[in-house]
């Protein structure tokens, strides 16, 4: 006879070795946006969601409703115009000495 047969389930794995994981409302702080996701993490804090369900509620500084770049509305540097006015000081100031 086999030493696993199919027809006896062993647990071996140790109970309790995950956190749990639960439907908890993240919170933008800088655009006042929500959203319904799960999480391991938790809080004593609470809110209403739409759906009438109380959830826990983590506040964020951002997401990407508020990151500059999923906004689209991300600085780009002019890198060439940089390096010409560094060359134009450098230029100025070689002529100096």
């Amino acid at each position: 006879m086999p030493l696993f047969s199919p027809r006896i389930r062993v647990n071996i794995m140790k109970q309790d070795a995950h956190p749990k994981y639960h439907a908890v409302v993240f919170q933008d702080l800088s655009s006042d946006f929500s959203f319904l996701t799960r999480s391991t993490m938790s809080s004593k804090e609470t809110v209403k969601w739409e759906d009438g369900n109380e959830y826990p509620l983590i506040k964020v500084d951002i997401s990407s409703h508020s990151h500059p770049f999923y906004t689209g509305k991300q600085k780009t540097l002019d890198v060439g115009g940089r390096v010409d006015k560094f060359r134009q000081r450098l230029a100025a100031a070689g002529k100096k000495n």
